[in-house]
């Protein structure tokens, strides 16, 4: 019996089969510890607690499923709203603000001719602190009977236990804290813009105002609404600060929806009802970050 020799172009094709074989094993290989770390602690947690949402579990995660109980009870809630304004107050007092600040920090700073490193740091400085620091320093700080702002100015203002004054307080700590990661990217953003485009403007009589509106701002947009997003974010999702600072007083005027779903779940004992919480706070960032990437990216396109 005659036996059938494999030709040339059978032999490379097996070959590659098996080069392609061991390049998806090499690839599998690599990217398993990463695919197994984020299924076990954001894939199954995020799914775990959707499913917690619609029972009455308690801290520990044993109850029963309830349906929708948890979600009618939360639109019926006034403390819930109460929070969810809260939140969106400390978006309005910080996101914008933050951004706007950064942007104005990182064009005086490249102005400079000395010590441009060293301002540079110390705006840095204080993020690269734990949040326990930066509150402890405020606490001092702004404190109503012994505080330097106090102190300097004559104010008997308690800047963390007024009804008014202590949601702003807690942005202004948030800004100082959080604007030298926003000075940084915008300062990557600026270098980024090519220095003959300014010359080519001032060749052409543009100055002052005119070169930062027509060239500055447009070519720095794209860095300006990614900070936008991120600020936004981060904002929503607010939670040390308020927790160290004021503890969501006074008479719950700086309760963020975080915090009430810490109070809920570990206070409260109710695990069920604190994680419908955290679903429709991940809904709403959902829906806000894709209104507002959609919104920027109109922006960019004109």
């Amino acid at each position: 019996m005659l036996k059938t020799v494999p030709g040339k172009t059978d032999t490379q094709a097996v070959s590659k089969q098996v080069q392609a074989r061991q390049k998806w094993m090499t690839a599998a290989l690599m990217v398993a510890p990463f695919l197994i770390i984020y299924l076990l602690f954001l894939i199954y947690p995020t799914l775990r607690v959707i499913q917690l949402s619609f029972t009455n579990a308690d801290l520990n995660g044993s109850g029963r499923f309830t349906g929708l109980s948890n979600y009618i009870k939360l639109l019926h809630e006034p403390t819930f709203w109460n929070a969810l304004l809260n939140t969106l107050y400390f978006i309005l007092l910080t996101v914008i603000p933050n951004t706007l600040v950064g942007l104005g920090l990182a064009l005086l700073i490249l102005r400079l001719r000395r010590l441009k490193n060293f301002v540079l740091a110390a705006f840095f400085l204080p993020y690269v602190l734990p949040v326990s620091v930066v509150t402890s320093v405020w606490n001092w700080v702004l404190d109503s009977n012994f505080g330097l702002f106090n102190f300097l100015t004559g104010s008997t203002v308690t800047w963390f236990q007024d009804p008014v004054w202590a949601m702003p307080a807690v942005a202004f700590v948030t800004i100082w804290w959080t604007v030298g990661f926003n000075i940084l990217l915008f300062i990557a953003g600026l270098q980024s813009i090519s220095p003959d485009i300014y010359e080519a403007a001032a060749l052409d009589g543009a100055s002052g105002a005119r070169l930062f509106w027509s060239i500055t701002w447009p070519n720095l947009w794209p860095v300006t609404s990614l900070i936008l997003l991120l600020q936004l974010i981060a904002q929503f999702k607010i939670f040390d600060q308020i927790y160290l600072l004021t503890t969501g007083g006074p008479f719950d005027k700086t309760l963020v929806l975080l915090l009430y779903s810490y109070r809920e779940g570990f206070q409260q004992q109710h695990g069920g009802y604190a994680s419908t919480i955290g679903v429709v706070l991940m809904l709403i960032i959902l829906v806000v970050s894709a209104i507002q990437s959609k919104l920027l990216n109109r922006g960019n396109a004109a």
